[in-house]
């Protein structure tokens, strides 16, 4: 029997609140042949999209995040206002892009069940650990072509 209120979520004898098990319809019946395809297609375009979304966030948002705090730098000649901006806005547009991803994830769920097939979980961990992969590999590469590894204080003999 189980009666340690960490097992049982406090006060309560049974299971937590909220945490019954998911439970889904069946299996939706199959559309025509046409509608399958288009339905696969339009999955395909969100699991594209929230890729994008998820290489987003090791480049491009940081980089965008990182000019607003030097425009503020500049305007008010403060580096601890631009810091701050820059801190500010990037951990909001990765708010709003965590958040997006997750409603691109249920979508996702939703048209593969569309599209007949037996979707029951996302991809969003999936697609955060490829696009983290990605970030990496462009972020490797950028770091030893483009701006290189050589000591700023040695001479450029």
């Amino acid at each position: 029997m189980r009666t340690d209120p960490s097992d049982t979520g406090g006060l309560f004898v049974g299971r937590r609140p909220g945490t019954r098990p998911v439970k889904y319809r069946d299996v939706p019946s199959r559309g025509d042949d046409r509608r399958q395809r288009g339905d696969s297609a339009l999955a395909l375009a969100i699991l594209v999209l929230m890729t994008l979304v998820g290489v987003s966030f090791w480049g491009p948002i940081p980089a965008g995040c990182l000019w607003i705090g030097s425009r503020l730098n500049y305007w008010t000649d403060s580096v601890s206002v631009g810091i701050l901006t820059a801190f500010v806005a990037m951990l909001f547009a990765l708010f709003v892009g965590l958040a997006a991803m997750k409603r691109l994830d249920q979508a996702w769920i939703l048209v593969r069940r569309a599209a007949g097939h037996d979707q029951r979980e996302g991809v969003i961990g999936r697609i955060f650990a490829i696009s983290a992969a990605i970030g990496v590999v462009l972020f490797t590469v950028w770091l030893l072509v483009f701006a290189g590894l050589g000591p700023s204080l040695a001479p450029s003999g």
